[in-house]
């Protein structure tokens, strides 16, 4: 398993890396790829959202839960699909809302959402690997305990950053942010079960510009094509 994780996120995460309970998340990692169980996303991308978006460029995280387990449609990057995959239900949801709030036409050719990290929005998975055909297979092994840790970090060692909290599931990681010195945005999830409670309407996508505009940040431009 080739995995490699950007300096910057090394550097700040070492001591989570060393904690007994990453290296028992590793060794349960290795076992199932030994026993020749399929992981999703492959090696190289289970860190992917950090290597495109490197900690110094984070401005907006946009929490997801699970990594997708269909073949070939993980990339490490959260509510994304790469280039050729069929974007899920979700994504298309989060389509429509940008198109909706911004006015922009989204692609529905592409669901790859490596622009976004590119300019940085990191597209985070509370668990950042899944066996294949089974949700949430992974999510109890050590996963929570890592990204709860970096969503930490960037609370408090960053100003000024938005969350994006679609969902109970990602609303509960408000509790690791300072919001005394960030900005939450709360809105239902974009599942097709959902999306309809308040998800379309939300406008997260221009009040997250106008959020970073204010603070003389670069905004993200959300179009893909």
């Amino acid at each position: 398993m080739n995995v490699t994780i950007d300096a910057s996120w090394k550097k700040l995460l070492k001591n989570e890396f060393e904690k007994d309970y990453f290296i028992q998340l590793a060794t349960f990692l290795k076992s199932d790829i030994s026993a020749g169980k399929t992981i999703y996303p492959p090696g190289p991308l289970i860190f992917n959202a950090f290597n495109i978006t490197p900690f110094e460029k984070v401005k907006v995280v946009i929490i997801g839960q699970d990594p997708y387990h269909g073949p070939g449609q993980a990339h490490g990057l959260s509510f994304s699909v790469p280039e050729g995959i069929p974007s899920p239900p979700s994504l298309l949801n989060i389509f429509k809302e940008i198109e909706n709030d911004i006015g922009i036409h989204m692609t529905k050719k592409s669901g790859n959402l490596t622009k976004w990290a590119e300019q940085g929005v990191l597209l985070l998975n509370a668990a950042l690997t899944v066996k294949k055909d089974e949700p949430f297979s992974h999510a109890k092994y050590g996963w929570a305990e890592f990204t709860d840790s970096v969503i930490k970090k960037i609370s408090d060692k960053k100003e000024q950053v938005v969350f994006l909290l679609w969902g109970k599931f990602a609303q509960e990681k408000e509790a690791l942010i300072d919001t005394t010195k960030h900005f939450i945005l709360k809105a239902p999830h974009p599942s097709p079960f959902s999306a309809h409670k308040g998800f379309f309407g939300c406008k997260h996508f221009s009040t997250t510009n106008q959020i970073l505009m204010k603070q003389k940040v670069e905004p993200i431009d959300w179009k893909l094509s």
